[in-house]
C-alpha cells in the first residue's frame, strides 16, 4: 500500500460509485489517478474502503437513489464537464449467472448484511453520468447481463449510456489475461465524451498468466488461520478428497478446486467455509484471508474489516485492482492523444 501511495499522480481524477471495499479505486491508484470521491451504502464495505483510502477521497455513505450529481461536484469542488472519470460497479446479483438471476428483478433481495432492490442501479449510475458529465466513465458489471434473458436489459443501459453523450463500447474481459491470478469474468463498459472525437478503449490482454499456487506459494499462514479454513468439520470436507484439482464436485457443482497450473476460478462472495466453493487444491481447506488477497491482486497489508465471511466476501465482490490499473491505464493513454 506504501508504494500505491507514492504512485505520482498523472494528473486524472475519478469519482467512484458502489465503490464497495476499493477494488476500482485501488487500480486507478495503481494507474497514477487520484480518486477524489467515493460512495458506497454498505457500512462493512465502507469500513474496509475507509481503512485503505488515500489521502484526497472524500467518503460518502448516501443511498445512491437520493444522491444528485451536483452533490458529488460540490464535494470535490469542480463543475460539470471537469472531471475525468466516473467510475461505477452496480450491484450484480439479478444478472449473475450463479444466481436466480431474472427471478428477483423489480424485488428486493439480501445483499451483502443488507437488503436491496439492485436490478436498476445501472440506470441510477447514468442519471449520474449525465449530470456530472465527466470526459471519460467506466462501469463493470457480471458476464450474467450479456446472456439469456438479461440482454434486454443490456441493450437497454447501453441506449442510456449513449444518451447521456458518450461514445460507449463494452466487453467482456477476463482478469487472468491482465495479471490477476484468478479466471474471473467482466463486463467492462467504457464511455468516452462526445466533444473529445475520441473512440472508447480497452486493454490488449497480456501474453502470459500466473497460477494461482504461484500467486499463494510464500504465504506464510498461521496455525489459526489454517484452522478456521478447514473443511474436516463440515460436509463438504468429504466431497473434497473425492475430486481432483480442476474438477468440481458432481452433487456440489460450486465446490471447485482451481488447476494445479492454471489461475483460480471466480472468488465468489458467498464466503461462509462450509459453503460450497473454490477451495485449496491441495489440502482440504478453503483459502485464508492472506491468500485470497493474492488470487484477487490486492497489497499484501490491505486492510480487510470484519470476520473471515465478511472479509472473504468483500474480495469476492471486489474488482480485482490489477484488473482496473489496466483498464484505467489503457483510458489514460488514450486521454493523452
Amino acid at each position: 500500500m506504501a508504494e500505491i501511495r507514492e504512485t505520482p499522480w498523472n494528473g486524472l481524477t475519478v469519482a467512484s460509485t458502489f465503490s464497495g471495499a476499493g477494488g476500482s479505486s485501488l487500480g486507478y491508484r495503481m494507474a497514477g489517478y487520484r480518486v477524489l470521491y467515493a460512495n458506497e451504502f454498505v457500512e462493512l464495505a465502507r469500513d474496509t474502503y475507509r481503512a485503505n483510502a488515500g489521502d484526497h477521497t472524500v467518503i460518502d455513505d448516501s443511498d445512491i437513489r437520493e444522491l444528485a450529481p451536483e452533490d458529488i461536484l460540490s464535494v470535490i469542488g469542480l463543475d460539470a464537464g471537469e472531471l475525468d472519470l466516473l467510475d461505477g460497479s452496480p450491484p450484480c446479483a439479478s444478472f449473475s449467472t450463479a444466481g436466480k438471476r431474472h427471478k428477483y428483478w423489480g424485488q428486493a433481495k439480501e445483499y451483502s448484511d443488507t437488503a436491496q432492490r439492485t436490478d436498476d442501479l445501472f440506470f441510477e449510475f447514468a442519471r449520474i453520468l449525465n449530470g456530472i458529465q465527466p470526459k471519460t466513465f467506466v462501469a463493470e458489471n457480471v458476464s450474467g447481463l450479456v446472456k439469456g434473458t438479461a440482454k434486454g436489459y443490456f441493450k437497454e443501459i447501453l441506449v442510456a449510456l449513449r444518451a447521456c453523450g458518450y461514445r460507449v463500447s463494452a466487453k467482456l474481459l477476463s482478469a487472468q489475461w491482465l495479471g490477476v491470478p484468478q479466471m474471473r469474468q467482466r463486463l467492462i463498459f467504457v464511455g468516452m465524451r462526445n466533444d473529445l472525437g475520441i473512440d472508447p478503449v480497452h486493454p490488449r490482454p497480456l501474453p502470459y498468466y500466473y497460477s494461482a499456487l504461484e500467486a499463494i506459494a510464500d504465504v506464510e499462514n498461521s496455525d489459526a488461520a489454517l484452522k478456521e479454513v478447514d473443511l474436516a468439520q463440515y460436509k463438504i470436507g468429504n466431497w473434497w478428497h473425492r475430486i481432483r484439482p480442476g474438477e468440481a464436485a458432481v452433487d456440489r457443482f460450486n465446490l471447485i478446486k482451481p488447476r494445479i497450473n492454471g489461475p483460480s476460478p471466480t472468488l465468489t462472495a458467498t464466503a461462509d467455509v462450509g459453503a460450497a466453493a473454490v477451495c485449496h487444491p491441495l489440502e482440504p481447506r478453503k483459502f485464508t484471508i492472506a491468500e485470497l488477497r493474492r488470487l484477487a491482486s490486492f497489497p499484501d497489508d490491505f486492510i480487510l474489516t470484519g470476520n473471515y465471511r465478511q472479509q472473504a466476501e468483500r474480495i469476492g465482490r471486489a474488482v480485482p485492482p490489477v484488473m482496473m490499473s489496466h483498464i484505467a491505464g489503457a483510458i489514460r493513454d488514450r486521454l493523452s492523444i
